[in-house]
């Protein structure tokens, strides 16, 4: 099997060119009927797209914290249960088999996932690597650690 590739640039650059992205997120339901997405991607992905955790909400009210297609090409990857928690590497790896079902199911050629974890998260790449390596391959492309994106570490 390849492995996942690695890629530079603007995670919402590759998606408005048609990409299907991952943003990562946790479980934290609000008063609101929002998701919590406080940081980073999800952060970005909520600003982008207002409904987008309503949206992530009603999926993780109704069938708890997985990986789910959100609409607008922009599928959930959990990491932690709340943004007051570290990520779980065995989340991670949850997601990344549901991520590689859902990828398979939807027949997507190409998906761009940031670093689960690492960025504000705390983990280190050598950490997540061996993880996405067992199961992504060469559909798979890993927006590096540290890239900037809208002035923001992705």
């Amino acid at each position: 099997m390849q492995k996942p590739q690695l890629l530079r640039g603007d995670l919402w650059e590759h998606h408005s060119n048609g990409a299907v992205v991952a943003i990562t997120t946790g479980g934290l339901l609000l008063k609101d009927g929002r998701c919590s997405m406080p940081r980073g991607c999800a952060r970005q992905a909520a600003d982008r797209f207002p409904t987008l955790p309503y949206t992530l909400a009603s999926q993780i009210r109704n069938f708890g914290m997985h990986v789910f297609d959100l609409g607008q090409r922009i599928v959930s990857f959990p990491v932690e249960d709340s943004p007051f928690e570290n990520p779980s590497l065995q989340i991670i790896e949850r997601s990344c088999r549901e991520l590689v079902e859902l990828v398979e199911f939807k027949q997507w050629p190409r998906i761009i996932v940031p670093r689960p974890g690492c960025g504000h998260g705390g983990l280190t790449w050598n950490e997540v690597k061996p993880i996405l390596e067992r199961y992504f391959d060469a559909r798979f492309y890993i927006i590096q650690e540290g890239e900037k994106i809208n002035g923001k570490t992705c």
